[in-house]
């Protein structure tokens, strides 16, 4: 078992920054891929970002790539995501979530979820 705990969410205007946290703990964290992802009321969960453990491969949904960064500490068992240029369109539950293999973009290939962390952009 993997826990995973979400912080850093909060209101920001539009064009600010967030820094997203993920805490885990259990299982070996450096043994994981992890990913972001995101659900705005009444859409679906989408892909935000993900990364292997080793963090040598990144991937990224186009509607993020060049303003959020995923990296992550295995020392600290913790997953960052740096949100920049914020929009009101990533208003959003963000949540971390954490599988054994590649870092793949479905989130039903994840196994373990945090109970996610609440952005709001105001415009």
């Amino acid at each position: 078992q993997v826990q995973l705990v979400e912080s850093g969410g909060g209101l920001v205007q539009a064009g600010g920054s967030l820094r997203l946290s993920c805490a885990a703990s259990g299982r070996t964290f450096s043994n994981y891929a992890m990913g972001w992802f995101r659900q705005a009321p009444g859409e679906e969960r989408d892909f935000v970002a993900s990364i292997t453990w080793t963090g040598g491969n990144i991937y990224y949904a186009d509607s993020v790539k060049g303003r959020f960064t995923i990296s992550r500490d295995n020392a600290k068992n913790t997953m960052y995501l740096q949100i920049n240029s914020l929009k009101p369109e990533d208003t959003a539950i963000y949540y971390c979530a954490a599988r054994l293999g590649l870092a793949v973009q479905e989130p039903r290939r994840y196994a373990y979820w945090g109970q996610g962390t609440q952005v709001t952009v105001s415009s």
